[in-house]
């Protein structure tokens, strides 16, 4: 089995920073993907940035120049700094990953989600 744990977020004023982590963990053979989406009150859950196991990355319109999304290999483990944040930033953040796990099991996973607030 593959779990993915997430750590970090919280609380932060408009213009503060936070950094989200997370860590896959069990019978990893290869990640290819990992990322993090979000999702707002109300809204669809959406794309906020992921990284490829080349260290590409994409980032969603609303938040390139101030998010920046980094992973390290050997610790299986993605992170997302979130700079000069905004209260449209505020909504749970999930963790993602495309992984393939031993028997050549590949799937997508998903952490428990943690909450993000901004205030104004």
């Amino acid at each position: 089995q593959v779990q993915l744990v997430e750590s970090g977020g919280g609380f932060a004023q408009a213009g503060g920073s936070l950094r989200l982590s997370c860590a896959a963990s069990g019978r990893i053979v290869t990640i290819y993907v990992m990322g993090w989406y979000r999702q707002a009150p109300g809204k669809q859950r959406e794309l906020a940035a992921v990284v490829r196991s080349d260290g590409s990355t994409n980032f969603a319109d609303s938040v390139k120049g101030r998010f920046t999304i980094s992973r390290d290999n050997a610790k299986n483990t993605v992170y997302l700094q979130m700079n000069s944040l905004k209260p449209e930033d505020t909504g749970i953040y999930y963790c993602n990953a495309d992984i393939t796990s031993s028997g050549w099991r590949r799937g997508d996973y998903w952490g428990q989600g943690t909450q993000v607030t901004v205030s104004s």
